[in-house]
């Protein structure tokens, strides 16, 4: 059988999930401005957490939203701190010559 991860569907998983993230926060942006109910800041992290912390970011800035919210700000930062030490360690780790997990 076939392994479903392969490098192009995670590229391609990762550029859905930052589009996602982007336009979450282009929506909030949106809700906001018209008064509405508003996208949950735990649903905009969650998109971050799964990969999504390049589009949060380019949304934030995009739209000039949730640049000054305490924790919000924060969290965010946290995980994309994560993020870089998980990738530099998976890095470390495939260059040591360990075997591949898959």
């Amino acid at each position: 059988m076939p392994s479903l991860i392969t490098p192009a569907n995670f590229v391609t998983a990762l550029i859905a999930v930052n589009f996602i993230a982007f336009a979450a926060f282009g929506i909030d942006k949106m809700l906001a401005e018209a008064g509405r109910r508003r996208i949950a800041e735990s649903t905009l992290l969650l998109w971050a957490a799964l990969g999504g912390t390049p589009g949060a970011y380019a949304g934030r800035r995009a739209f000039r939203h949730k640049t000054r919210k305490q924790p919000f700000s924060g969290q965010l930062h946290a995980i994309a701190a994560i993020q870089v030490v998980a990738v530099v360690g998976v890095w470390a780790w495939v260059w040591s010559g360990k075997p591949p997990l898959l």
